[in-house]
């Protein structure tokens, strides 16, 4: 097999949750050609970092077309497609439609990936089980990432004056119902700055969906010797930047992240299923909120289980 293409979109946790599919992939390829069509900024930590030779983007629109029957198939996409000997798609296509298509541009293998998750069994183990048309059987569930010599370089400069130890903290994931209270999140930066023993530095790290909480915590310690923001940072230099700290955060991408960098990682689970959704990284351990309610979830209980 020479050619192969994995079409994956999705946010940054389910890319990372599809890694341990992807790895038993390349490990039995490891001369093939693999592509990724999805999103470039999250697909950037696979992109010449082992998984992947090239990213594409999934938001070209010209691909339109191949979810619309009797559609007119651009020959260049056609040519594209047919180019490759496997292709694994991970797109909700319930009538088929796009496998049809690609079926018209000559792609013999096309292996179907669940374009949603149950609650039966873990999501890593679900996003893994087409492989096994291929013989291949998925038992190493860890996402990891390999950032690159350049990835590492830059976060030696972003870290260059941060005294280690360092506990990066991240208070978002885009999902309101999935955060611990940021008061909290504020009471355990203090704990910690206060705790010099254990950690010397913090790092808040945030993205656009983190606006609102990172607010009151800009204007708390963003004078602060002690702490650094990392914001919006490239996926694969955060990568490298986490795989330098301990790490505190919800169930998040950037959780997800910061397991497959290595970095020792504390999860905070409230409404969803860890069985689901934690890393399996030996590195990640889960801290479940009382009744799954993680407003009742203290400080103290946290920073204990963080050695604070």
């Amino acid at each position: 097999m020479k050619r192969i293409l994995v079409i994956r979109g999705g946010a940054l946790g389910d890319f990372l949750l599809t890694l341990p599919a992807l790895k038993a992939l390349r490990d039995a390829h490891p001369r093939a050609r693999i592509e990724i069509l999805g999103y470039p900024h999250i697909a950037s930590v696979a992109d010449k970092r082992f998984y992947a030779d090239v990213v594409r983007s999934i938001e070209y629109a010209a691909l339109s077309c191949f979810f619309a029957r009797g559609g007119d198939l651009p020959s260049h996409l056609r040519d594209y497609f047919g180019s490759f000997d496997l292709i694994l798609s991970y797109l909700y296509d319930p009538d088929q439609i796009f496998e049809n298509n690609l079926r018209l541009c000559g792609v013999q293998q096309i292996l179907r990936g669940p374009a949603q998750i149950d609650k039966n069994a873990h999501a890593a183990w679900q996003l893994a089980q087409p492989l096994r048309e291929l013989g291949i059987n998925v038992t190493d569930l860890a996402a990891k990432v390999f950032p690159s010599d350049e990835d590492r370089e830059f976060a030696r400069r972003f870290l260059e004056n941060c005294e280690p130890p360092i506990l990066a903290l991240h208070p978002g994931s885009g999902s309101e119902k999935k955060n611990w209270p940021i008061e909290n999140w504020i009471e355990l930066a203090k704990t910690s700055l206060n705790a010099k023993a254990l950690f010397h530095t913090i790092i808040f790290v945030s993205g656009e969906a983190d606006e609102n909480e990172m607010a009151r915590v800009r204007a708390l310690f963003e004078h602060e010797p002690q702490v650094r923001f990392a914001h919006q940072l490239p996926l694969p230099q955060l990568a490298a930047v986490l795989e330098q700290s301990t790490f505190i955060g919800h169930d998040s991408g950037i959780s997800h992240l910061a397991a497959a960098a290595g970095a020792r990682c504390l999860i905070l689970f409230g409404a969803t299923d860890p069985k689901v959704w934690a890393p399996q990284n030996t590195n990640a351990r889960v801290l479940l909120a009382p009744s799954g309610d993680l407003t009742r979830l203290d400080v103290a209980t946290v920073g204990n289980a963080i050695s604070l």
